[in-house]
């Protein structure tokens, strides 16, 4: 059976990040977002809801949300689910909290307080920052994809992309 562990949300920062640092000099960010969603009743009745998503960063991903991310900031994640559990130290009781582990991020909205004052949808170091973070995925199947090299095994079916007369 296969399995898939994916989460993309998109939300506006509680809080400005927390950033850590483990004993090696790796940056851990903790940041949280508030994502709305409104709907309306079978009465006509507009609502609005919101969830708090708890993520959690690290390496250049969270360096990245400690210089670029603030609070109130629209931020787009990209990541997995994971179940942290611990012990409580005062009650002794089993805890367990669910959080998103953000593999990518793209920093949303326009910029504010740059040197160009903000009045640029995007350009110098927030640009440099949105290159960063968007680095496309490993290609599994490249070292699985048969030499190029060799001709065709049968003419009629296994024709080059150049031979195709559409």
């Amino acid at each position: 059976m296969a399995n898939l562990n994916k989460v993309m949300v998109i939300g506006n920062l509680t809080r400005d990040p927390e950033i850590k640092y483990t004993p090696k000099g790796s940056a851990i960010a903790d940041i949280a977002l508030a994502i709305n969603r409104t709907y309306t009743t079978d009465s006509n009745e507009k609502r609005e809801e919101t969830t708090y998503v708890d993520i959690v960063l690290y390496g250049r991903l969270a360096e990245i949300a400690g210089e670029y991310l603030k609070k109130g900031r629209p931020v787009y994640i990209e990541g997995r689910l994971k179940l942290d559990t611990w012990d409580d130290k005062q009650t002794g009781q089993k805890r367990s909290k669910m959080r998103v582990v953000g593999e990518g991020l793209q920093l949303l909205g326009g910029r504010e307080g740059g040197r160009d004052g903000g009045s640029n949808g995007g350009g110098g170091e927030y640009e440099e920052a949105d290159r960063a973070v968007r680095r496309p995925p490993p290609r599994a199947e490249a070292s699985a994809r048969p030499s190029q090299n060799r001709p065709p095994a049968d003419p009629d079916l296994d024709v080059e992309h150049d031979d195709i007369p559409f």
